[in-house]
């Protein structure tokens, strides 16, 4: 009992003396002035250093609450808690009340005894916290803390602590404290690049529990993504002033090779005119490609001569160099050079680019190759496993009209494995008329790929050759619909009266409209014993024979 009322003189004496002492602000702290509660409640702001951890637990006995803290974060008073059970081996609660974490001793009497609030205090600066500086705003209603912080670094510090303190016995309203934050330090950060460790670019600032390090590198992405943007835009400008210098440079060039060439084939200079125009990559590849374009329309001496000079300059070295790339657009142009200069170095090259995975480049070694070729121009047919395109087949058409280039005898190419060949040498053999190629065509009718046979009884409609009739009537049964009605417009090209019984019978047996029109086609080409046929036809009486054979009939359509 003794040391119970010692204490509380303890309390008064130091409530008194400290009541008189200026105002001072806390450190790291910031307090925000509340209302208090009508009734005035005691509260305990601090204990001069002669209280002790036994003091505090002879002050636990008693019939009172301590409140020993109050945090805004819940971790922070249960950190404290814990070190108080630990010290004081009494019980220690955390209640949380108006949004606060209270830190409490008998905090089941809160309520009905008097609460007494008693902030602890740590020596020493902990680590993890820092100090701020002070600033006007930062003072605070509460008689001012020796000189040091607090561990747990967002305990809340209650107004009017430096009020005269009535009797203890006195009911005790819960005072509102302000909620007041610590900014945590974070250990020294090594430099990144021309950043100092000590940058602000570098630190982490938590607001509401979130970094804004995610601010920073993205301001770093934006600032390296327009760097990167200025550096392109000048690249770019750089580069589009020097093709437009090259364009005019070569514009130039040509013009001025043009007339050199032309003095030369025309005896009027000499070929040394041309050596300082070859020692330059640059200017030897404009004097190739004037040549070429000049060479287009030589014929005779004047060709042998050019590509004479064409041999003497080495730029033939240079076009082989080129057929032999990796990269397949310097192949074409290889290839289109040494095809127009006729030099048959790098024949083996083509041969290899026929069954390349690209188009262009196929045909380009396909019209190389047919240039280059003296004997046999189309012999690359025999060698072409990959397919020839129509448009391949029909640029090479116009290769062998526009260079009178000799027609072989297309049905060696019949028998090709590749269907597209087979299908290409049965276009030729119309084209140039072959009619003798009638028996190989006869085997092609048969052919697996219905393209191939499709195609083959057309042309030997177009050429009439009238001895696959039999053959395209005894498949007629095992053809696919387009197949069938090819036969039947076929046998209408090669009129023959063999075939009418056969054609009464598609008309007769066929459902689809459109064959039995063809075969009525068919049978009134054959003359008047057709058109006898189709009058005795129409008098049937079945009616659709009638709608069809007037339709055929009637002039007015056709």
């Amino acid at each position: 009992m003794r040391s119970f009322a010692t204490i509380l003189l303890i309390i008064l004496f130091s409530s008194a003396t400290m009541s008189g002492l200026p105002d001072h602000s806390i450190p790291d702290t910031e307090a925000v002035e509340v209302t208090e509660p009508s009734s005035s409640v005691p509260v305990v702001s601090t204990f001069p250093t002669e209280l002790t951890v036994e003091g505090l637990i002879s002050l636990a006995r008693g019939n009172f609450a301590l409140q020993l803290g109050a945090f805004t974060r819940q971790s922070n008073a249960e950190a404290l808690c814990m070190k108080l059970k630990k010290m004081l081996d009494t019980g220690v609660d955390v209640i949380e009340e108006g949004g606060l974490y209270k830190v409490f001793i008998n905090s089941n009497l809160r309520r009905s005894a008097p609460c007494l609030f008693i902030p602890v205090s740590f020596p020493g600066i902990p680590s993890g916290v820092q100090p701020r500086a002070k600033r006007p705003a930062e003072r605070t209603t509460a008689t001012s803390e020796p000189e040091t912080l607090t561990e747990v670094t967002d305990s809340i510090v209650p107004p009017g602590a430096s009020a005269d303190l009535p009797a203890v016995n006195a009911g005790i309203s819960e005072t509102v404290i302000a909620d007041v934050e610590a900014i945590p330090v974070y250990p020294e950060k090594r430099g990144i690049f021309f950043l100092k460790g000590d940058s602000p670019w570098l630190a982490r600032y938590n607001y509401f529990g979130k970094s804004v390090a995610l601010v920073n590198a993205l301001i770093f992405t934006i600032i390296a993504s327009i760097a990167t943007m200025i550096a392109l835009l000048l690249v770019i400008l750089l580069n589009r002033t020097r093709m437009e210098k090259e364009a005019k440079l070569r514009q130039y060039l040509l013009e001025q090779y043009q007339s050199l060439i032309i003095d030369y084939l025309f005896g009027n200079a000499g070929p040394d005119a041309f050596r300082k125009i070859a020692s330059d990559n640059f200017r030897r590849q404009v004097l190739v490609d004037q040549m070429i374009d000049v060479s287009v329309n030589l014929k005779g001496d004047t060709q042998e001569k050019l590509m004479k000079l064409y041999r003497d300059l080495d730029l033939d070295r240079d076009s082989i160099a080129r057929a032999r790339s990796r990269k397949w657009h310097l192949k074409v142009k290889g290839f289109r050079e040494l095809a127009f200069m006729g030099i048959r170095d790098a024949n083996d090259e083509m041969y290899n680019a026929l069954n390349s995975r690209n188009e262009i480049l196929r045909m380009e070694a396909q019209i190389a190759l047919v240039r280059l070729s003296d004997r046999e121009p189309f012999d690359f047919l025999s060698h072409l496993k990959r397919p020839f395109s129509l448009w391949e087949q029909i640029t090479l058409h116009d290769l062998i009209i526009q260079h009178d280039i000799p027609v072989p005898e297309f049905q060696r190419w019949l028998t090709s494995p590749n269907p597209t060949v087979v299908m290409f040498a049965l276009r030729m053999i119309r084209e140039f008329r072959q009619t003798d190629a009638e028996p190989e065509l006869r085997k092609v009718l048969l052919h697996r790929d219905p393209r191939v046979s499709k195609l083959a009884v057309e042309v030997a409609g177009d050429l009439d050759m009238r001895s696959t009739l039999e053959t395209m009537k005894r498949m007629y049964k095992y053809q696919d619909y387009h197949n069938c009605i090819e036969i039947v417009r076929s046998m209408g090209k090669m009129p023959e009266p063999g075939m009418m019984g056969f054609l009464k019978l598609v008309l007769d047996k066929e459902d689809d409209v459109q064959l039995q029109i063809e075969a009525v086609k068919a049978i009134e080409n054959m003359g008047e014993e057709g058109v006898k046929a189709l009058v005795k036809v129409m008098k049937s009486e079945y009616k659709n024979y009638n709608i069809i054979v007037r339709h055929v009939l009637d002039r007015r359509i056709y």
